[in-house]
């Protein structure tokens, strides 16, 4: 949809204005413009307005005004708008008229600012695109339980084009930030707790939504997932190293091999600095290190927190200023401190008007990019000067089919099933229990064994909203117990207790269905929600890791009864299974797998579907044990010196199938791609590994069982002396491994020595000559084979243009690899400016190649 200006909007003239020209670059489009500005237009572009779209089509919904603090509509946008916050997310509203009601929002929002400029449109987009009938992709914990970065960039880009049909520009996704103690609310947000896992797989996020024409916002810069006790928004006591080796690595692939436009702050404060007020993080990192010219944007009424929450400002205008000047150029979800406050502070020259023309020149720039600047607000395609994809015509008012919109079509459930089976851990299969067969009695027991909502993470639309406004789910999500009823003839199902509360009236009776049975399906877990409303998700949080409510009693119980019991865990957290699950014969863990989740379950656990997944977090044994991750050095696991044994009952990376799989022949050398090079060499003899080159290692994995199945192949780094204490393992490279029975693939795995960077005594990041070893895995704690390398030369400084990712190639014995075939990274790192990403799944490679920085 293309806007018209209105009769009084200045357009006197004639379009021959500079900043008007398509063939300026658009930060020169945006330099004209910004000195035609008065000083509350200028403003106007850098907040959001929260709306919701009127069903009727019609324009904003009835009783918005009360969003803003009675503020009318034609008030708040009379001098322009920079963002409008959520007309999809805010409340149920169907895709077709929830279109016409943002496009007519817009062309008041265009005729209404001088220049005609419209509002730049976002959305959560974290487990699809958030809105009403919009399909429920498995959480970012399933993602990560796949190590399949192709598929993930497959979703995202659905999303994204989902979102552009909508007329939506931005996504606040994906977030990128490391689990670092489970016990937090927003783990099941998080990817995992490796950072090269979560980098790669939020890459492959990022380069789907962007490819898709959609701005990814990556989620929350930085540190939020390190809060003191897992409590959401705590201070976060953390010392640089853990932050720029831990936390800010998935930031950095996103930004420079994903190409994401946008970056929101965190909540946090490190070390007593709100984010929100860290110029050195914002700008001095972000920007000037890093080169993001990308925007800024405020997380949720952060800005006002500066003064209410972290009391560091104190008033309005003060968090405006420090916020400004930290780097965050738009305020969200809504006007408030950027809004009068501001104004008034640059006019008594409190706050330096040259911050707010900085922050306005990134929006205008993105803007820009994104057509807005040249009347397209809609759907479709428009390419800004710098061949961005961005918003266009079509999309609304029937242009392209808007009474047609459909978010949930059979090609997006189908590849959120496909998500979904990979996602499925298989922990335990203890005397072959599973695959169950129909021969069997089977028993399903359990507060999320019959509930649909159980597959939803708490940024999903049923959870996040629609559930609680009386509209229903609004999608057809099949519960565990429908979709195994139609695999299992006969099944028997029990609840139990609730996922919550204190009441345990229904557990005799689930324990005397199991006693009847030949097998137990025991479904515990999480009920996602918001701010208490559940067990898990944003402000969720948890004191330890004990399953909630009376949860462990039924296990007990169950388990008491000498039925064999098959546990699955549908959760938002690891939950510890130590000693009291010890019973069990097996367990099978998902994390919110999406609406498609149950059936995915049920393929999986009587045998329909091979189980691939892999653990993305550690589980532990004790559920007081916290916090604690597999990036330990020596003396963060099991010592003499302490009673505590972090030891994990089920470690990072762990994952079993119903065939097996052998491995042999680990190899150094060679060229990747097909000459397999030499056997690994003793120890005492380590092969020269230069500081500023690279490592070639493979290894042969065959399927020796009877089914066909996929072994996921993990590569860990183990530096046993250094300058600083180092994890005694960390990855640095997967891949997946499709093989029929009998079959044979070498994987090898190309290295850059810059993977070995750590950050030195110096507070800068080196690769430190000296003994090192590369480990091939079937996970953190299951090393498979190991190639000795020394790594010379002088110790080498290395900086953010390093290379990020190894490469992994997969190919059937006997044959040379298909070019890329199976990478998951950066062959040869970055070329003219822009930096090559293949992320693939056993041979499917997907290969794009995008602008290295932020802009």
């Amino acid at each position: 949809m293309v806007i018209q200006g209105s009769a009084d909007t200045d357009r006197s003239d004639g379009g021959t204005a500079r900043w008007r020209d398509a063939r300026l670059t658009p930060a020169e489009r945006a330099d004209a413009l910004i000195p035609l500005m008065t000083l509350e237009e200028k403003v106007a572009q850098l907040v959001g307005v929260w709306v919701g779209a009127d069903a009727s089509g019609q324009g904003v919904a009835p009783h918005q005004d009360e969003m803003r603090n009675g503020t009318p509509w034609p008030e708040l946008i009379q001098h322009g708008l920079g963002q409008l916050t959520r007309p999809f997310g805010s409340a149920p509203v169907e895709p077709a008229p929830g279109a016409r009601s943002l496009a007519a929002s817009q062309a008041q929002i265009a005729a209404a600012s001088r220049f005609g400029i419209a509002a730049q449109v976002h959305e959560e987009c974290l487990t699809g695109f958030a809105t009403w009938r919009a399909t429920a992709y498995p959480a970012p914990l399933s993602w990560g339980a796949c190590f399949d970065p192709e598929l993930v960039g497959l979703m995202s880009g659905r999303i994204g084009r989902s979102m552009r049909a909508a007329g939506v520009h931005q996504g606040l996704a994906p977030v990128l930030d490391v689990t670092r103690d489970y016990r937090w609310g927003r783990t099941e947000e998080t990817i995992g707790e490796d950072p090269y896992l979560v980098g790669v797989i939020g890459t492959a996020y990022v380069r789907g939504l962007e490819g898709a024409g959609i701005v990814a916002t990556l989620k929350h810069f930085a540190g939020y997932s390190a809060s003191r006790g897992g409590r959401n928004l705590a201070p976060v006591p953390m010392g640089r190293r853990e932050l720029a080796d831990v936390v800010l690595p998935p930031f950095e692939m996103a930004l420079r091999l994903g190409g994401a436009r946008s970056v929101m702050h965190s909540y946090a404060e490190i070390d007593g600095v709100p984010v929100a007020a860290d110029e050195g993080l914002l700008t001095g990192l972000l920007r000037d290190e890093w080169g993001f010219t990308g925007t800024v944007v405020g997380d949720y009424f952060a800005v006002r927190f500066l003064q209410t929450l972290h009391g560091v400002a104190a008033e309005a205008a003060d968090a405006a200023g420090l916020a400004l000047r930290a780097g965050i150029d738009v305020e969200l979800p809504t006007v408030d401190a950027y809004g009068a406050p501001l104004v008034e502070a640059v006019r008594s020259g409190k706050v330096d008007g040259a911050l707010v023309d900085r922050a306005l020149r990134r929006v205008l720039t993105q803007k820009v990019q994104l057509g807005l600047l040249d009347g397209a607000v809609g759907a479709g395609v428009a390419e800004g000067a710098d061949g961005r994809v961005g918003g266009g015509v079509g999309g609304v008012d029937g242009v392209d089919g808007a009474d047609g919109l459909v978010l949930d079509d059979e090609e997006n459930q189908e590849l959120a099933l496909r998500l979904a089976r990979e996602a499925v851990i298989l922990l335990r299969n203890t005397d072959g229990v599973l695959p169950l067969t129909p021969r069997r009695r089977v028993a399903l027991v359990g507060p999320v064994a019959d509930d649909p909502l159980a597959m939803l993470g708490c940024y999903s639309f049923p959870i996040h909203v629609s559930t609680h406004s009386g509209h229903g789910i609004g999608l057809e999500i099949p519960s565990l117990r429908s979709s195994l009823s139609e695999l299992i003839p006969g099944l028997v199902h029990a609840p139990g207790c609730a996922v919550s509360g204190d009441d345990t009236s229904g557990i005799a009776a689930a324990a005397a269905l199991a006693a009847q049975c030949d097998v137990c399906v025991l479904a515990v877990g999480d009920r996602a929600g918001l701010f208490g409303r559940g067990t898990s998700g944003e402000g969720c949080d948890a004191a330890d890791l004990r399953l909630p409510g009376v949860q462990a009693e039924l296990v007990r119980a169950v388990l008491a009864t000498g039925t064999p019991v098959v546990l699955v865990l549908l959760a938002g957290r690891p939950y510890a299974l130590g000693d009291e699950v010890a019973q069990a014969a097996g367990i099978v863990c998902a994390f919110f797998p999406g609406q498609r989740g149950g059936q995915a379950l049920a393929e999986v656990l009587t045998g329909a579907v091979e189980p691939s997944g892999r653990l993305p977090v550690s589980v532990l044994r004790d559920a007081g044990g916290l916090p604690a991750t597999y990036l330990s050095p020596p003396l963060g696991r099991r010592t003499k010196v302490s009673s505590i044994d972090p030891t994990p009952a089920f470690p990072f990376g762990y994952g079993l199938g119903y065939t097996s799989f052998g491995w042999d022949e680990a190899r150094v050398g060679g060229s990747g791609d097909g000459e397999a090079g030499e056997p690994a060499p003793d120890p005492a003899q380590p092969v020269s590994w230069p500081v500023d080159g690279e490592a070639t290692v493979s290894i042969r994995v065959r399927n020796t069982g009877s089914r066909a199945g996929t072994e996921v192949v993990q590569l860990y780094l183990h530096d046993p002396v250094a300058q600083t204490t180092r994890p005694v393992v960390r990855l640095i490279g997967f891949a997946r491994v499709p093989l029929s029975p009998g079959e044979a693939a070498r994987v090898s795995f190309t290295v850059p020595a810059d993977l070995t960077s750590f950050t030195g005594v110096r507070g800068r990041r080196i690769v430190e000559p000296g003994y090192v070893e590369l480990r091939f895995g079937r996970s953190s704690a299951h090393t498979e084979a190991v190639v000795a390398l020394r790594l010379t030369g002088p110790e080498r400084e290395v900086g953010h243009d390093r290379r990020l990712v190894s490469v992994a190639r997969v190919w059937p014995v006997g044959a040379a690899p298909a070019a890329g075939a199976g990478a998951v990274g950066d062959a040869a790192g970055d070329s003219g400016g822009e930096s090559s990403l293949v992320v693939g799944n056993g041979g499917h490679a997907l290969a794009r190649t995008l602008p290295q920085a932020g802009g």
